[in-house]
């Protein structure tokens, strides 16, 4: 037969009626007898329960019990922090329905205020507005991360902060696609040619910058783009599409630059062979320019264009199909005009590089009459 459970009220109550058997002068032997229990087992009650009155044992199993129901709602709630009054709300509700514990014992271990669970969150009333442009801006430049659209936004009028716009961006699964993360590398300040001790571009036109891109048209031909950059402004000057581009081109491409722009300082590119030719070094050294050449083999020497080339093809080139060189040229010539007068630049605050760009009239013959350059 196996042997009865008690209680901690019946243990307390038998401890008692020994305590009173040996006050009458029983021995203790024959009052632990007289309760139906041997002296290992007396013992053991009076290590655990000696002292102790029948409403202090009520007491301390509702305290025993509190503690482990509040574990058990922990557990159930989150594996972490519960930072928000949204997230401890759903925890409430989830643990009330799991546990089937009172809503106010929830919100006790949860910390939730309980005016704070039963108000409705009503939101703002321009929130959907705000996410339905977001995502559409989001599906129009796929390569923006949140505050590259932030900024386009404050260009739209929204008086938004990045904090709320990064919230409904993960509330929509919204994300740039997973890139190669990129290298680290030394920062190696270049020679100006023999007079010049840094290569930072100090004011706009002191150095430009130049380099090719490479694509293919649909019917798998290659062309070429030569692009020059203002490195101090991140203008984009000119891109210049060709089948092929040789040393001629160079110069023509930087004749048509410096009469529209003013001759600069400093003009920076790789050791290619249209770059290093004795035609196109003479040329610019003749105009008043000097040239400054990276490195062979080090391409983050020349850094900016290095960027806005990458720009140029994640943003552009690797979601275009050109069907045609005219296409491209179309096209390209249409995103040049975009990144320099909308596009935000995170390096300048989020603003694009020449949100005002004014193109002079053609010079006179007159040189009175020719318009300043800025």
């Amino acid at each position: 037969m196996a042997q009865k459970k008690h209680k901690p009220e019946e243990i307390v109550a038998k401890l008692r009626q020994v305590d009173v058997l040996v006050s009458q002068g029983r021995p203790v032997a024959e009052a632990i007898r007289a309760i139906g229990v041997t002296s290992f087992t007396y013992y053991r009650w009076r290590k655990e329960f000696g002292g102790l009155k029948s409403d202090q044992v009520k007491r301390l199993r509702k305290a025993v019990s509190d503690l482990t129901l509040e574990k058990l709602i922990l557990k159930e709630a989150a594996g972490g922090k519960l930072l928000s009054p949204a997230r401890r709300r759903r925890c409430v509700e989830h643990v009330v329905s799991k546990l089937g514990v009172s809503e106010r014992l929830a919100c006790r271990v949860l910390g939730q205020h309980r005016s704070t669970q039963r108000k409705v969150p009503e939101g703002r009333a321009d929130e959907a507005a705000l996410t339905a442009d977001i995502v559409e801006l989001a599906t129009r430049y796929g390569r923006y991360g949140y505050r590259r659209i932030t900024a386009l936004l404050h260009a739209a009028g929204w008086a938004v902060n990045v904090k709320r716009v990064e919230r409904i961006w993960r509330r929509e699964g919204l994300k740039v696609p997973h890139k190669q993360p990129k290298k680290g590398r030394l920062c190696i300040r270049v020679k100006l040619d023999h007079s010049i001790g840094a290569g930072q571009a100090e004011y706009p036109n002191h150095v430009w910058s130049y380099d090719f891109v490479e694509d293919r048209t649909h019917n798998g031909r290659k062309f070429r783009m030569l692009n020059v950059i203002d490195e101090y402004t991140r203008e984009c000057l000119a891109i210049r599409i060709d089948r092929k581009l040789n040393s001629i081109v160079v110069i023509d491409v930087l004749t048509d630059l410096f009469v529209l722009r003013g001759v600069p300082g400093h003009v920076r590119s790789d050791n290619g062979p249209e770059f290093i030719a004795t035609a196109v070094r003479d040329w610019i050294a003749a105009v008043g320019a000097r040239t400054a050449f990276i490195e062979p083999g080090s391409p983050w020497e020349n850094g900016y264009c290095e960027s806005f080339n990458s720009k140029l093809r994640d943003e552009l080139l690797d979601g275009e199909i050109f069907y045609s060189l005219a296409e491209a040229r179309i096209v390209i010539e249409s995103w040049r005009q975009y990144y320099n007068t909308e596009r935000p630049h995170s390096s300048l605050g989020y603003k694009p590089p020449a949100p005002a760009v004014i193109v002079p009239p053609p010079a006179t013959s007159n040189p009175a009459l020719r318009p300043t350059m800025h």
